[in-house]
């Protein structure tokens, strides 16, 4: 079976290995780890209406394939849950409930869907190289915007703003692809190194 198709072993998987007994309290551990990262990533942004510019789509991404589907699924859903009961976690230190049903929730459901996705490619291999790396974060990238578009296009209309389709493009995606080419390239960088530092990966 080729590498691609293989489920390979995770980079936080080869730095902490499981280990019988403790699997529950690693987990808790590391998604708790991860959605603090995120939500310390949340607090680097550009204050731009109606989406501003964070770093949570790099911070997301690196942890999505840095923790494998599983787990980096899970830890994104955990950061949801910590901004949903009001902790703040979001941009410009906000929680609640009403920022995920707001113009911005869409978004951080596509955080949840695009952490999984890189998490399977990562499994798959994808985290190895520059070029797969980068493949994998334009892929999630992409799937942050497929819920996040269309939710803010709702939004927009919703408080009648004329031509909604047109202004969440203009608002929530094209101020953001020159930084998205500059995390993922920096992303698909870090990952590539990270497991030469580490020694090459033992298949799972």
């Amino acid at each position: 079976m080729s590498s691609l198709a293989a489920t390979q072993a995770t980079l936080i998987g080869t730095l902490w290995p499981t280990t019988k007994g403790f699997i529950s309290l690693r987990t808790v551990i590391l998604a708790l780890l991860g959605s603090a990262f995120v939500a310390a990533s949340a607090q680097i942004y550009v204050p731009l209406w109606p989406v501003p510019i964070t770093g949570q789509t790099f911070a997301v991404l690196i942890v999505g394939m840095a923790f494998g589907w599983r787990l980096g699924s899970a830890t994104l859903l955990l950061y949801m849950a910590e901004g949903a009961i009001s902790i703040p976690v979001f941009a410009e230190l906000s929680g609640g409930l009403g920022v995920i049903a707001g113009k911005t929730g869409g978004y951080i459901f596509g955080f949840v869907l695009a952490a999984g996705v890189v998490g399977y490619l990562a499994q798959r291999g994808w985290d190895r190289n520059v070029g797969l790396t980068a493949l994998a974060m334009l892929i999630g990238n992409i799937a942050i915007y497929l819920p996040g578009l269309p939710w803010l296009a709702v939004y927009l209309a919703g408080i009648g703003i004329e031509n909604p389709v047109s202004a969440a493009i203009a608002g929530g995606l094209a101020p953001f692809l020159v930084g998205d080419a500059l995390k993922l390239a920096l992303a698909a960088c870090v990952l590539p190194l990270a497991w030469k530092l580490v020694g090459r990966p033992r298949r799972s």
